[in-house]
């Protein structure tokens, strides 16, 4: 037996430490695949059903190397999951081969001391509510360990107060700070230096890769295993950071940012506070030319309207007259010396999308409630991947539970360049056949009918009635979210819970608790969501998850296949969709004891020819078309 056999088997350590472990041969199997590629250096995708154990099979085998090794996750959540609750539980495991761990996030993550006091000894002041949680922070400043703002409770992650105390890449003072010592961001950078196992995610992988961020780029020379999990997401963020995204935001934050700086160092010099102030003002005439419609559009819109045109030549006109004088006041102080970087670098950056240096890519604006995004991203993202694992003698290993569609994985490697890279698959170790069954009615109404939604409440009311609700209603649309919304309303038994009415993990404490709740969500409910037992019984989909043709980067991309002679829809559109709608599928089992309805409300399923694709890309369960096998299911389990 060998040291993996062992430590995975029926009396190893796992079982001691895991209770109800029981040994997986998939789990098993993946980890001596991983352990094998690590000793011989060689690249590899693991595709791992749910249930499958992943997260130990690549963990346990990548330690035992005693290489240094960088996890890179999806998500902060799952990060925090990963390095608070897995690790924690091998380095127990693994007694008998001690390792150092370390978290690493990006620096907007983290509280900085210096935009803290800064914003606690502003001139400008603060309303009563920001006052007071300011004051919170700095409570809480002086016992944090580690200044990780997930952390601190009572204000959430997401609240706005937070950029007064944390830094970005374009405020931050870096060596020159005063506080640069007790930073929480260097420590937890020096901590990952000596590890032997980092956990990051891949915003900060890419951040780095795409050559953003600083101070992190010493990390990955000395990597030898490098480990992407959840890695069907790395080619959408990779697209992201390879490309830009200038904000009305970040406009708005550098010119308050000189504000501050201008009342501290440089009151004599009128002309730089008459410039931040222009410059705040063309940003609101700017979004105002856009109109009042939230959407996002193709950059052809802007050149074929004067009044955008114009907006966005003032803009970049006072961009370029701020950047002059504060090269002039930047050696006044630290401050100012920082917002002329930030200036000149955000002119560099929309003068280059006014400019289309980038011909590989393709310009787009959105248009937010206040705010708007000027965007560019590339088409293409597989030869700058393949660039920058070349940088790096690593082994590299990506893996997720939706990786293939209809069990081939070429979509995945072709997006990446993952030529000549070994695959494997290990299902997922659930009875799909007799712990789940999928239901898909006759007579369910083309997604584009203007009564869609209408008709598919329809539909899946009996089906919630017989689930007890205990269900996940799942959109691919705020618009068909809400719409749901207001005829479920009066027209059910159980309790309703709607994304945005609450913030994510409030709704899915509520959904446990409860027992019986039905949520409404959209993507951010399709993956990295785990409800294990008999609260969550039923998962609903009302269509398959196409992303819009109309979307300026998914319109350019199927553009450029066409003139290559590819087909798009099949190359790109379908395997996507598999994917998306693969991670929606996999709420429904979480556990071997689990039980449960899937409904597919989209009649493409079959009577599409690319149905088929779908349907093979799903696991393996019972299938039905009438609501009697429903009901007798429900009735099986109770």
């Amino acid at each position: 037996m060998t040291k993996l056999d062992s430590i995975f088997s029926h009396d190893g350590p796992l079982a001691k430490a895991i209770k109800g472990y029981i040994p997986r041969t998939a789990q098993i199997e993946m980890a001596t695949t991983i352990a094998t590629q690590i000793k011989n250096k060689q690249h590899l995708i693991a595709e791992a059903g749910t249930g499958t154990g992943k997260t130990f099979a690549y963990l346990i085998p990548a330690i035992l190397s005693t290489k240094k090794v960088i996890v890179s996750t999806a998500t902060k959540n799952l990060q925090d999951q990963l390095f608070n609750n897995d690790l924690p539980l091998i380095t127990k495991i693994l007694a008998k081969h001690p390792f150092k761990a370390a978290l690493l996030k990006g620096r907007a993550n983290y509280l900085c001391h210096y935009r803290l006091t800064k914003a606690l000894d502003s001139a400008q002041g603060f309303n009563k509510k920001e006052t007071t949680l300011l004051s919170k922070i700095k409570t809480w400043s002086k016992r944090t360990r580690d200044g990780d703002i997930a952390q601190m409770t009572g204000i959430t992650e997401s609240n706005p107060i937070w950029y007064q105390a944390t830094s970005t890449r374009e405020n931050c003072l870096g060596a020159d700070c005063p506080d640069y010592n007790d930073c929480f961001l260097v420590k937890a950078r020096r901590k990952a230096q000596d590890a032997d196992v980092i956990v990051i995610n891949h915003y900060l992988l890419c951040a780095d890769w795409s050559l953003r961020e600083t101070g992190f780029g010493e990390l990955l020379p000395d990597a030898e295993v490098i480990i992407l999990d959840e890695a069907h997401q790395l080619a959408e963020i990779a697209s992201n950071f390879l490309g830009l995204a200038l904000t009305g935001k970040q406009f708005n934050d550098l010119s308050n940012d000189t504000r501050d700086e201008y009342f501290k160092d440089a009151k004599d010099m009128p002309d730089l506070r008459t410039a931040y102030e222009d410059l705040k003002h063309e940003v609101q005439d700017l979004r105002l030319a856009f109109g009042t419609e939230i959407k996002k559009g193709e950059w052809r819109e802007i050149e074929t309207n004067p009044k955008i045109c114009s907006a966005l030549q003032s803009l970049s006109e006072q961009l370029k007259r701020l950047n002059l004088i504060l090269k002039k006041a930047a050696v006044r102080s630290e401050g100012l010396k920082s917002c002329s970087e930030r200036c000149d670098e955000l002119n560099t950056q929309l003068q280059s999308i006014l400019n289309n240096d980038n011909q590989g890519a393709i310009r787009w604006y959105e248009t937010h409630r206040l705010s708007f995004t000027l965007g560019s991203t590339p088409l293409e993202i597989a030869p700058e991947f393949q660039s920058f694992m070349q940088q790096y003698q690593a082994t590299w290993i990506f893996t997720s539970a939706t990786l293939s569609v209809a069990q081939r994985f070429d979509h995945f490697a072709n997006s990446l360049g993952l030529n000549e890279v070994a695959s494997y698959s290990w299902d997922s170790p659930f009875d799909y056949p007799n712990q789940a069954l999928f239901y898909h009615p006759r007579g369910l109404p083309q997604p584009n009918a203007p009564d869609a939604i209408e008709r598919i409440i329809e539909f899946t009311l009996p089906v919630l009635k017989a689930s007890q609700g205990r269900a996940f209603f799942l959109f691919t649309s705020y618009r068909a979210l809400n719409r749901a919304a207001e005829l479920l309303e009066n027209n059910l038994d159980y309790p309703l819970l709607i994304q945005g009415s609450h913030p994510k993990a409030l709704l899915l404490k509520d959904f446990k608790r409860l027992g019986n709740a039905v949520l409404l969500g959209t993507s951010s409910f399709w993956e990295g969501v785990d409800v294990r037992g008999e609260a969550l019984s039923c998962v609903i989909i009302d269509k398959l998850p196409f992303a819009s043709p109309f979307e300026p980067v998914l319109k350019a991309r199927l553009e450029s296949m066409k003139q290559q002679g590819r087909n798009g829809f099949f190359e790109y559109q379908v395997p996507t969709t598999a994917i998306a709608l693969r991670q929606g599928v996999g709420r429904l089992i979480r556990d071997v004891n689990d039980r449960g309805v899937l409904m597919v409300c989209d009649p493409r399923l079959l009577k599409r020819a690319y149905g088929q694709i779908f349907l093979d890309s799903v696991p393996d369960m019972r299938r039905s078309r009438e609501i009697s096998d429903v009901n007798a299911f429900f009735n099986e389990s109770s």
